[in-house]
């Protein structure tokens, strides 16, 4: 968030010296209001959330930056400012684009498991298939401690997750209309979890719920690794042009046996001999793969 981002400064004004005037700015947005006297940082950071707090994604990173008369151009804040005189500031989100370099561990890591209910079975291409990878993944987050989230589409209309996969100890399994996973419950779940950085995301179907969980979930700051084994629609075009929409925003697409040797990162980790004989035992090849 801002704070991560911005030089720092003191939050308290020093005692007298009442309010200053201060053109508050966002966006396209101007508001003038005032400050203590003396008013540092964080409570410029405070009167911007005041001001603005609902078109600012807390996710994001920004810097304060203070309009300067002498190069008659916005700079950084500089370090230690205090508000003494009539200024403007604007709050910028950072633009810098960063190579995301996929690293997973297991106490930074939660999977998703989207809709894989039994009313779908027919419909969907592999569906056997996702269905076994999907089972594979599951164990693999119960040995390794990993947080799991299930939502089901319409379940009374669409039926269950499908009775081949195991849900035993997932954190939530929750009913939805939505398309995407991204729900207030979700979301809460999330908060629940410290450190989470990363989104292992599979199940149906790629073009609607998978793609926009995915990138609800990358707006929301968070890493997402779409497991491409695990992971099907009814239409292998609609499968395709979606995986390819989100590799192109940055999103991992991988498979359920990289996931699962990535999490352990090492042939002498405790549950090493375990995931390599879960994979050993359920690796379907199926055309999935050629289809990416």
């Amino acid at each position: 968030a801002a704070e991560a981002a911005a030089p720092g400064g003191g939050g308290c004004p020093p005692a007298g010296g009442g309010s200053v005037p201060v053109l508050f700015c966002f966006s396209v947005f101007a508001r003038p209001s005032s400050v203590p006297h003396g008013a540092g940082y964080e409570l410029l950071i405070q009167k911007f959330l005041s001001l603005y707090g609902d078109q600012i994604d807390m996710h994001r990173k920004f810097v304060v930056q203070l309009f300067a008369e002498e190069w008659s151009q916005y700079i950084d804040l500089p370090k230690g400012f205090l508000v003494s005189e009539r200024c403007k500031l604007r709050l910028v989100p950072l633009q810098i684009q960063m190579t995301t370099l996929g690293n997973l561990t297991p106490s930074s890591t939660v999977f998703f498991c989207c809709d894989m209910q039994e009313r779908f079975r027919p419909a969907i291409k592999y569906f056997g298939d996702i269905i076994s990878v999907g089972q594979r993944l599951l164990q693999g987050a119960r040995l390794l401690g990993i947080p799991v989230i299930v939502t089901e589409q319409y379940p009374k209309g669409l039926g269950n997750t499908v009775q081949e996969i195991d849900l035993t100890g997932a954190k939530l399994v929750l009913p939805k209309t939505k398309f995407s996973m991204v729900l207030p419950e979700v979301e809460a779940a999330l908060a629940e979890i410290p450190g989470v950085r990363s989104v292992v995301l599979f199940g149906v179907e790629t073009h609607v719920c998978i793609q926009q969980t995915a990138l609800e979930l990358i707006g929301r700051g968070l890493e997402v690794h779409i497991v491409a084994d695990a992971t099907s629609s009814r239409s292998m075009m609609d499968r395709m042009f979606a995986l390819e929409r989100l590799a192109r925003t940055g999103i991992i697409v991988t498979t359920s046996e990289a996931i699962l040797l990535q999490l352990v990162a090492d042939k002498e980790h405790p549950k090493f001999k375990e995931i390599q004989n879960l994979i050993k035992a359920s690796a379907p090849e199926s055309g999935l793969l050629s289809k990416v």
